[in-house]
Order: structure tokens, then C-alpha cells, then sequence
């Protein structure tokens, strides 16, 4: 079986009243290339008249936001003029590429009615070849991601493939990932090529993972010396799972920007300043 380096516990990072989890990075853990950036928000019940989520316009370069909403809803708008409303069970894909700004809220109604929200936000990385790509956006609703069962569960097959099953995405940097919900007793095996790095996040529940405890809000890092997983739910659980191939290149992040070096970070915000990502008109 796979070994496992170590299991980090997410940070809790609130954003004002938006309950927020950070399993990476953290002191512990930088990234798993290429997946660069995890965010969990809530669970949490809006009442009434809320203010929704607070991610208005701002810009990105050089990486792409895959967002799923488990619970409640995003209203996205960008600069390249792609509007969506995404509700429960929906995933949001977007490649930032060469550059554009967006907001993330939510939707009129949710911000009337209330309810209940949780939504991951993974940021994943792009190749230097791909910095520079034409900025892209797609929404897609529950009901248009396949959906791949097993014993004891089910998965949502995001991107690339699960199980034989094709994902609703298929990024060109061949990311793949799904989200599984297991029974309690459920059993999976996995086979993962022991080049790719995995990402294995448990964001509700308890697993045991290749004979070790995860226990929710936990992050799993993987060595490769195995293409073999063994999961078992100790209880009912949902994961988010996703592996790629790493690209094995310089990473520089700031604020927004993912890029190779720092000149490239530092031309992003001269770009950005200078109208270069698009006009954002509300």
C-alpha cells in the first residue's frame, strides 16, 4: 500500500461571520503539486436577509479555481462575461489562465431566504505553458455530473475519470477528481499511479486510509511508493479526491497570482493595475 508522510489538521481561518477551514497550506503542509490551495467554508445556516459570501470582484493569473458546493449556492460573475448560478451538488471550473477578475456570492434569493452553505474552493495549478491560456469558465448543476456506485457509496465524477467513469471536466492538464460519499462500513479499493500525487481530503466523518485514522477536516499526504489505497468509512463520510501527475516546476504565489517566478508575479499586479484583466462593470 501507499505510505503516508503525514495528516494535517485544517486551521480554522474565519472570514468575518464565513466559517472557514484552511487544510493547505499551513504550517505543515505547502502544497501537493499541483493542487495549491484548499479552502472549506462552513458548514454554517444563514438566517434571513443575509449578506451572503464576501468574494467580491478580484482578479487571478495563472491557476485555476475548481468550487464545489455541497450546500447553498454561488452566483458567478467574470470579466469575460460569464454569469452563473450554481446551487447544491453543482461544481464551478475556472482557468484563469492570462488573467481576468471575478466575484463569487451569493444569489438574491439565498441573501433573501437564508439556509445552509458549505462550499470547497481548490485552487490547482498550471503548467508555464498554461499561464498564459485564454481565460475560460464553465458552472455545471448536480444533475449534469456523472455518478459513478459502489458498494457502500457513490461518487461524483468531477474531472478526468473515476473507476471507469468520465468526470463532468477534462482539463487539459489531466486533473483528476471526484467527490465520494461512503457508508458507514463501505469499503474502497484504489489503484492510483504511483507517479501521481494524491489529494485526499475528508470533510465529513472517519475514514481509515491504507491502516491509518482520518478523521474529518483532515488532510492525507501521500508518499509514491505504491499505487495501491484501501479506504474504509467508519462512519458515514465524504471526501474529496482528486491525483495528478505533478508538473515539477517553480512555484511562486502571491495573493492571487500563481506564477514560475517573481517578475511574473510582479508584471500580474502591473497588468491588473493597467486594465489588462478586463473591465468589471456591477
Amino acid at each position: 500500500m501507499r505510505s503516508i508522510r503525514k495528516i494535517v489538521k485544517a486551521e480554522y481561518r474565519p472570514i468575518g461571520e464565513l466559517i472557514t477551514y484552511s487544510p493547505m497550506p499551513t504550517g505543515s503542509i505547502d502544497m501537493i503539486d499541483p493542487f495549491i490551495f484548499l479552502n472549506h467554508h462552513g458548514p454554517q445556516t444563514y438566517k434571513p436577509n443575509n449578506k451572503g459570501l464576501p468574494f467580491g470582484p478580484h482578479p487571478h493569473r495563472g491557476m485555476e479555481t475548481v468550487t464545489f458546493i455541497l450546500d447553498g449556492d454561488i452566483s458567478h460573475k467574470d470579466s469575460g462575461g460569464n454569469e452563473s448560478i450554481i446551487g447544491a451538488g453543482g461544481v464551478q471550473w475556472m482557468t484563469a489562465g492570462s488573467g481576468l477578475i471575478h466575484a463569487e456570492v451569493s444569489s438574491e434569493k439565498f441573501k433573501e431566504k437564508g439556509g445552509d452553505l458549505e462550499i470547497l474552493q481548490l485552487w490547482v495549478n498550471l503548467p508555464a505553458r498554461l499561464k498564459k491560456t485564454e481565460p475560460w469558465y464553465k458552472g455545471i448543476q448536480k444533475n449534469k455530473i456523472p455518478i459513478k456506485e459502489f458498494d457502500g457509496g457513490r461518487a461524483q465524477v468531477v474531472s478526468g475519470e473515476f473507476l471507469g467513469t468520465k468526470g463532468a471536466f477534462q482539463p487539459e492538464t489531466g486533473i483528476n477528481l471526484a467527490m465520494l460519499f461512503l457508508e458507514k462500513g463501505a469499503k474502497l479499493q484504489l489503484k492510483v499511479p504511483a507517479i501521481h500525487n494524491i489529494f485526499f481530503y475528508v470533510i465529513k466523518g472517519e475514514l481509515q486510509v491504507n491502516n491509518q485514522q482520518a478523521m474529518e477536516l483532515h488532510l492525507v499526504d501521500f508518499g509514491n511508493d505504491s499505487e495501491e489505497l484501501q479506504i474504509e468509512a467508519i462512519e458515514d463520510s465524504t471526501l474529496l479526491f482528486g491525483h495528478a501527475k505533478p508538473f515539477d516546476e517553480p512555484v511562486v504565489a502571491r495573493g492571487p497570482f500563481v506564477m514560475n517566478t517573481i517578475e511574473e508575479i510582479n508584471q500580474a499586479y502591473k497588468d491588473y493595475q493597467s486594465g489588462k484583466f478586463g473591465s468589471w462593470n456591477d
